[in-house]
């Protein structure tokens, strides 16, 4: 029997983004998955809890995600004694993780750094994280190196930008595309199962089942 995991979610920066801290209770070991930003705020509560954090797992390369991702790492570091490896996104986001800072100036945000992950992940790969095994899927259409991670033991998944509570992601940039991102979530989704809670980067969660019988993007 796998052990029980415990989640923060820690929203971030104007953009309201979800960043969530993912801990076993038992050994206090964590991941961080998508700190787009206020890492004072993500460090406090981690120094509260006085979590060790394995590693930082991104979903993709936006500002909102993946923009506190380094100050973060260093901060981590920095505390732990020993270099925190940042994993994710598929490589197809290496150009948007570089241009990080460029993408914030579009929204008049500053404080935001690119990075470069010690690993990209690729579709189909298992990250073995808090006694937990973590299946990778590649969801793109929202950026094109979008991916989620799924829990198959623990049901859940966090699927950053890619599927909302009655939405999914917005396709309106020029490396966007709609119907590739609405594929992407019908293959790779919501064969997941009704049961499956999703946690998005952006609002409540919600489940697989729910979203199936009433988002309008799927019907």
């Amino acid at each position: 029997m796998q052990a029980p995991l415990s989640l923060e979610i820690v929203p971030v920066t104007a953009f309201g983004q979800n960043c969530s801290i993912l801990w076993n209770p038992a050994t206090l070991h964590a991941v961080v998955v998508d700190p787009g930003g206020d890492v004072p705020r993500i460090m406090a509560f981690i120094a509260a809890k006085d979590l060790v954090v394995d590693s930082i797992w991104l979903t993709h390369g936006h500002l909102d995600h993946a923009g506190g991702a380094d100050a973060l790492r260093r901060e981590l570091t920095a505390r732990q004694g020993k270099a925190v490896p940042m994993i994710g996104p598929d490589r197809a986001d290496e150009p948007l993780l570089s241009a990080i800072p460029q993408q914030a100036a579009l929204f008049g945000v500053t404080g935001l750094e690119s990075v470069q992950p010690d690993r990209f992940v690729s579709h189909g790969e298992t990250l073995e994280a808090l006694g937990h095994s973590f299946e990778v899927r590649h969801v793109p259409g929202h950026t094109p190196g979008h991916v989620i991670f799924y829990d198959p033991a623990s049901r859940f998944a966090f699927v950053g930008d890619t599927l909302f509570r009655s939405g999914v992601g917005r396709t309106d940039f020029p490396y966007g595309d709609h119907d590739q991102l609405i594929a992407a979530i019908r293959d790779q989704l919501l064969p997941l199962g009704d049961d499956v809670t999703i946690l998005p980067g952006h609002g409540p969660a919600t489940t697989i089942g729910a979203e199936r019988a009433g988002n309008p993007f799927l019907t």
